[in-house]
């Protein structure tokens, strides 16, 4: 069997970022299945590369996540192009797997369908058009609706949709009633992360020595919302708490916030640029609670972070400042907390009984451990996707 993976942004365990896209080729070559995946760069040749048995075509197609809207539209319309005419050089596959986002990834399956007869399976990690419509990116009513009738021909063409989310996939079958729509969320990888003894040698590297260490890890853009967080930090400094934040990161956001945290002058904040996956698993061991941050949009508690899924391998207590599907699972497993996104002050509050009682905070960490382990395990969604992969080429 022989499939095709179209993903602009895939990332390996060496480069750091995403990584849900390697671990899914990984699986498909872990079950002896071909795998071919094409994908952009910024560099200005295209090249092949093998990883870990999983053929990467590199395609000289730029993009950052500081890019404004029109320059990453440009990005993604290249790929298109250029992933399609790269598609037609091979032969005999058996599926294309399109993962979004962006929506535009299903342009490409669309054309590879008609073009060369191959049937894809298309991901919905986040619901487009509705994040950029919410988030206030896309404002003209023209091209919001011909964006949501590409969604649907999208959805309606594919031979099953793939969802991240109970949320998304619930979305998903109220726009598209009938269709085949899969539930495989991000994996966290529990082979990798685990539950560990903050290392002495990293608290003294990062001056953190007897301090509760709250981190982010991820992406710094618009729809994070990381000026709560950074309040946060600054109620905590005025509550004088024995807290120390990370940011760890890059993105569209990230001057303006370093720049906010010098004006108010806080001095309970680390700024960390991106890094690889060894660089977060060091991180990791120094951090003893997650958080992740949205704006409070409707739209996007319906997605599945891949920092939540870290978090959890690695046994940290989990903070969101969102609702939705995940401050539900946190809550219902105790494994962490919801803080409210008008009030910053509702964080100090809720943290201070993790600072006085270690107790409670190992019981919330191993429950997080506990969740991955039994519902994310990278090893049991592997061998779910492999048999997603499988039925299609069966029905």
């Amino acid at each position: 069997m022989k499939v095709l993976i179209l993903h602009q942004h895939f990332n390996t365990p060496q480069k750091g970022g995403a990584l849900r896209s390697y671990y899914l080729a990984k699986a498909l070559v872990d079950q002896g299945i071909q795998t071919i995946v094409i994908t952009g760069n910024n560099e200005a040749q295209q090249r092949v590369e093998h990883v870990d048995g999983i053929e990467v075509h590199y395609l000289p197609i730029a993009y950052l996540n500081k890019f404004g809207f029109y320059k990453r539209s440009g990005s993604f319309l290249k790929y298109i192009f250029q992933s399609v005419n790269t598609a037609s050089k091979f032969k005999d596959i058996d599926v294309c797997y399109a993962i979004s986002v962006p929506l535009t990834i299903g342009l490409a399956a669309l054309w590879i369908r008609q073009r060369l007869g191959i049937r894809y399976i298309f991901e919905v990690g986040d619901l487009w058009p509705d994040a950029p419509i919410q988030v206030g990116v896309i404002k003209n009513y023209f091209f919001k609706q011909f964006l949501y009738s590409l969604e649907r021909i999208i959805y309606q063409q594919a031979a099953s949709v793939v969802a991240l989310s109970p949320m998304i996939k619930a979305a998903i079958e109220k726009k598209t009633p009938g269709k085949r729509v899969h539930l495989l969320p991000n994996m966290a990888d529990t082979d990798f992360y685990h539950p560990e003894e903050k290392d002495v040698q990293l608290e003294e590297k990062y001056s953190v020595k007897g301090k509760f260490v709250v981190s982010y890890m991820g992406a710094v853009g618009f729809a994070n919302g990381l000026d709560y967080y950074l309040e946060c930090a600054r109620n905590s400094q005025k509550a004088a708490l024995p807290i120390h934040f990370f940011l760890c990161g890059d993105g569209a956001m990230a001057n303006r916030l370093r720049e906010s945290a010098k004006r108010i002058q806080l001095n309970n904040f680390t700024f960390i640029p991106f890094t690889n996956r060894a660089g977060i698993r060091e991180l990791m061991n120094i951090t003893d609670a997650s958080f992740i941050c949205y704006k409070a949009l409707p739209i996007l508690e319906t997605g599945s972070p891949n920092k939540y899924f870290d978090g959890l391998a690695a046994g940290k207590l989990i903070v969101t400042n969102f609702g939705g599907w995940i401050k539900e699972e946190i809550e219902q497993r105790g494994c962490g907390f919801f803080t409210d996104p008008k009030h910053p002050t509702d964080f100090t509050k809720k943290i201070q009984p993790y600072l006085t009682d270690s107790a409670l905070l190992k019981q919330s960490q191993q429950k997080s451990r506990a969740l991955a382990e039994e519902k994310y395990s990278r090893e049991k969604l592997s061998i779910a996707f492999a048999d997603i992969i499988r039925s299609e080429k069966r029905s």
